[in-house]
């Protein structure tokens, strides 16, 4: 039994991969020559909303892709080039869609009267990441980290919140530079609770440098929480509620006080979560046919902080102390109901219902002391000293209930409890030198568990 499940998930993530839809299409300049790095973004021609990023190639192609079917547009912006759009086309989960070319013209303006802004764009691509900059952009609101990635260029979120990034699995979460302990489930429970109000940038790694741990080497999706950089004393408060079947709402406080000798920063935030997911499977296993229904509602609360204080001895030497954590409450509750049917007869003999219940605790807390040496001629020194815990509390409930074709009589039952706790505790100590030599990036990194 426990094969034909992996079996059927193996087919439904392969199924899911297949329906995915490929958009193809070429920016344009005036001169009809191709507009490099420009941002293409897929959008619901219902509301505009962000459904997928990309970046065009060297010479202005781009694909991106459809997960669901629906009408969309597509979105093309670069700096010193007007944003255009697509006209709406739809997409029906078969065969390749192409936009041809896209043409961009360059920003006019009157030179009467100018003022000088600086913006950064939403997706830069350097030599060794591509930045994701959410501060300032329509994402920075109403999303969380999870949902961030779902929309950012070669990040691929499956169906259980497993994160791949160009094609590759086992890719490591880095939060501000430190790798995340969490994987699976857990991973995902913790960037849901991570709201996009919080996040400066995500850089994504398809080839980490020698400073990452040799776990990375699929790839690092490093998060980059914001920290004030402003002098003077700061801070601001943020909600958000949002209603489907059910309402979400989050809220959070941060403050920041910033002179030449020293900053002081930290954080708040709470986030109150409900899903529902409805779920239909229906297989033949020999002569019996198991035609099943699920609801799964999915209860988080979580509360999140991050503190710290850097001392600036002088404009070359650092010293900080940061603190930062989540803590977490969920309940997922699994409620199913299968009749099953003799194949040649297709009369139900026999009907499965099984009401999973599972409780979860999860607590994540890490201590960061840090030095920094840094000067003008490229050399820059790193060393941290960590230590993190990660407390996990769960308690499941699997009883599965047989009864007859009626459904008024219990026939047979098989009940599972799992009790299933877990405490981890992290020590590392790292340094990092950086140096240029001959116009190139030297990394020297030694580390120790």
């Amino acid at each position: 039994m426990r094969k034909l499940v992996v079996i059927l998930t193996g087919f439904m993530l392969i199924s899911a991969t297949t329906m995915a839809q490929r958009i193809t299409g070429n920016v344009k300049d005036e001169q009809g020559k191709g507009v490099d790095k420009s941002t293409i973004s897929l959008l619901n021609a219902k509301d505009s909303s962000v459904i997928k990023l990309a970046v065009t190639s060297d010479n202005g192609k781009f694909t991106i892709a459809a997960e669901k079917p629906g009408q969309y547009l597509v979105s093309s912006s670069h700096v010193g080039y007007t944003t255009v759009y697509s006209k709406v086309f739809e997409v029906s989960g078969s065969g390749d869609i192409n936009l041809g070319d896209i043409s961009m013209a360059k920003s006019g303006g009157n030179l009467a009267a100018v003022t000088v802004t600086s913006r950064k764009p939403m997706i830069e691509v350097k030599a060794d990441k591509t930045i994701l900059n959410v501060e300032g952009t329509m994402n920075a609101t109403g999303n969380d980290a999870l949902e961030l990635l779902r929309k950012s260029p070669g990040v691929l979120v499956d169906k259980d919140d497993n994160i791949g990034l160009a094609g590759k699995n086992g890719v490591r979460i880095y939060i501000d530079g430190k790798p995340s302990p969490l994987a699976g489930a857990d991973l995902a429970n913790y960037l849901k609770t991570l709201n996009s109000a919080q996040i400066e940038a995500i850089e994504l790694i398809t080839n980490p440098s020698a400073k990452y741990d040799a776990a990375g080497n699929a790839g690092i999706i490093n998060i980059r929480l914001k920290k004030n950089k402003a002098f003077g004393t700061n801070g601001s408060v943020n909600a958000g509620y949002n209603i489907g079947i059910y309402p979400k709402y989050n809220g959070g406080i941060n403050f920041n006080h910033r002179n030449k000798g020293i900053n002081v920063f930290g954080n708040y935030n709470y986030n109150n979560t409900k899903q529902n997911n409805e779920f239909n499977l229906y297989r033949t296993v020999l002569d019996s046919v198991f035609d099943g229904r699920t609801k799964m509602i999915f209860d988080n609360i979580s509360h999140s902080f991050k503190g710290g204080i850097d001392f600036f001895l002088n404009n070359k030497h650092t010293l900080g102390v940061l603190v930062n954590g989540n803590l977490a409450n969920t309940e997922f509750n699994n409620n199913s109901r299968t009749p099953i049917s003799y194949k040649p007869t297709g009369v139900v003999d026999r009907i499965l219902t099984a009401n999973n219940t599972n409780d979860m605790s999860r607590d994540n807390v890490n201590f960061n002391l840090n030095y920094r040496f840094a000067d003008t001629a490229g050399h820059e020194l790193n060393i941290d000293a960590d230590y993190g815990f990660f407390k996990n509390d769960g308690n499941q409930l699997q009883p599965n209930y047989y009864y007859n074709a009626a459904g008024n009589t219990l026939i047979s039952q098989v009940i599972y409890r799992f009790v299933a706790p877990t405490d981890i505790n992290i020590y590392t100590l790292k340094a990092d030198y950086e140096q240029n030599f001959k116009k190139e990036n030297w990394d020297w990194v030694r580390k120790q568990p």
